[in-house]
């Protein structure tokens, strides 16, 4: 049976840790269904990830929804959700609606996430929820405010701290069913797990958290950049280079000291 929602609140009252994962299309979605997490996301990371951009940004709703389909055909346990794109949700409530859902109707998927706590973004996901649709908040590093927040530690200091303890309240208070929170002090992690009722993810905020999620390509080593708090499992890129040239030169080789074809017909005179 899926998981649900309130699958991943009973985890948190029980002190069960939450795993999630990203996946991008279905060979990844099958890694994922096999590792036994909690949670699928279909994180539009994958616009560095599958699709060879430098940030998250350019990633299409209609490319999200591609990319969610074809996740959707190899998970069946995990809880699956979607990043709604930049864009996608930013310029109003209306729009968000169409698009969130969007991903409920013609995805497997059964939730989506959004980036920030402004007034804009909140409007936006008390709408979202008062109409059924499911929301994962996240706040600290979030991908779409790069050209704005950079990609490093959010929430240093202690103005700073208070201002993103605020905004999760605030996005408790909205019907966020869970939130993410990425690269942020641990210590700071850890107080908002204790305070929300909702199950605090953490990626790069320590492990006191009620759950963690990760990039998959990046705890597998498939990524050329790795992002400082994820150490990667493997050595993936060089083993997979190591082995598609190993392959290409047994070719060549035997290319070379193969006999050639004998011609049915050979030639006559004159050719």
């Amino acid at each position: 049976m899926p998981l649900t929602i309130r699958d991943l609140q009973t985890y948190k009252r029980q002190g069960r840790i939450i795993t999630a994962l990203t996946a991008w299309d279905a060979l990844s979605g099958a890694w994922v269904e096999a590792s036994g997490c909690d949670v699928a996301l279909v994180g539009d990371s994958l616009a560095m990830v599958s699709l060879g951009h430098s940030t998250t940004l350019p990633v299409s709703l209609e490319a999200m929804m591609h990319h969610a389909q074809a996740v959707g055909r190899a998970i069946h346990r995990p809880l699956l959700v979607a990043d709604l794109p930049f864009l996608s949700y930013q310029c109003g409530p209306e729009r968000a609606m169409a698009a969130a859902g969007r991903f409920l109707k013609e995805t497997p998927c059964q939730a989506v996430k959004l980036e920030g706590a402004e007034p804009e973004t909140t409007a936006v996901i008390n709408r979202l929820v008062r109409s059924g649709i499911p929301v994962m908040g996240h706040l600290g590093l979030t991908p779409q405010s790069v050209h704005r927040l950079g990609w490093g530690r959010q929430a240093c200091s202690a103005p700073d701290q208070e201002r993103l303890r605020q905004k999760a309240l605030d996005l408790q208070q909205q019907g966020c069913f869970a939130l993410v929170l990425e690269h942020i002090p641990a210590m700071l992690a850890s107080r908002l797990r204790r305070e929300l009722e909702i199950p605090v993810i953490g990626i790069g905020a320590g492990p006191d958290c009620d759950g963690q999620i990760l990039v998959t390509a990046d705890l597998l080593g498939l990524t050329p950049s790795q992002p400082p708090f994820v150490k990667p499992r493997l050595q993936s890129t060089e083993m997979f280079k190591r082995e598609l040239q190993s392959w290409c030169r047994e070719q060549r080789h035997q290319g070379q000291t193969a006999s050639p074809p004998k011609e049915d017909n050979p030639p006559g005179p004159g050719y």
